[in-house]
C-alpha cells in the first residue's frame, strides 16, 4: 500500500512549475492535517514568497532554505558546499526519524550534479526514509538514478514564459 511505503515523487524539466508542484503537494497535505517539512538547496538569497510564511499561519509547513543562491561558472564553490552540505543534514535527519508527512527536497537535483552533496549517500537515505514518508524531489536535469526511484515523474516542458519578452520575475508567481 502506497501510505504505508511512501512515494517519491520527481518534478523535473526545463518549464517553471517544479516548486510550485511541490508546494501543491504542501497545501494538499496541510489540508489533510498533514506536516511538510521544505528544504530548498541553492535558494537563499533571494526570499521566496513560501519562504515568508508564517509559521503561525501555517504551523504545519516550515521551509529550511540552505544556499548561497544560484550557483553560477566561476564562482567559489565552498559556500555552497557548505550551505549545501548543512541543508543536507538537516534533510537527512527529517528523512530519518522526523514527525513530517512529506519531505521537499527543492532544487536537490542542482546540488547532487554540482557535486555538492554525493549521489550514492542520497539514494540510501532515500531508501532508508521512515516509513510512509512522502519525498518531493525538484530541479532541472534530475539525474537519472532518482528518476529510475522515483514513483512519479513529471518532465515540466516550457511552452511560453513571459522571461521570453524580457518581462521580469512576478512577486507571488516567480517567487
Amino acid at each position: 500500500m502506497v501510505d504505508k511505503e511512501g512515494l517519491i515523487i520527481v518534478f523535473t524539466g526545463d518549464g517553471k512549475g517544479k516548486t510550485t508542484a511541490a508546494l501543491g503537494v504542501a497545501l494538499r497535505a496541510l489540508g489533510r492535517g498533514q506536516r511538510t517539512a521544505i528544504f530548498q538547496f541553492i535558494k537563499g538569497r533571494e526570499r521566496s514568497g513560501e519562504q515568508m510564511l508564517d509559521r503561525n499561519a501555517t504551523p504545519l509547513i516550515e521551509v529550511h532554505a540552505f544556499g548561497a543562491g544560484f550557483f553560477r561558472e566561476g564562482d567559489d564553490p565552498a559556500p555552497h558546499r557548505e550551505a549545501a552540505e548543512k541543508g543536507w543534514r538537516a534533510a537527512e535527519k527529517e528523512l530519518a526519524s522526523g514527525s513530517a508527512d512529506v519531505v521537499v527536497l527543492d532544487e536537490i537535483s542542482h546540488a547532487i550534479n554540482l557535486g555538492l552533496i554525493p549521489l550514492e549517500p542520497f539514494l540510501r537515505s532515500l531508501r532508508n526514509r521512515k516509513d510512509g514518508l512522502h519525498v518531493v524531489l525538484t530541479g532541472r536535469n534530475m539525474p537519472r538514478e532518482l528518476i529510475d526511484v522515483a514513483d512519479m515523474v513529471t518532465d515540466m516542458k516550457e511552452i511560453r514564459h513571459p522571461y521570453q519578452t524580457g518581462k521580469g520575475p512576478v512577486e507571488g508567481i516567480d517567487y
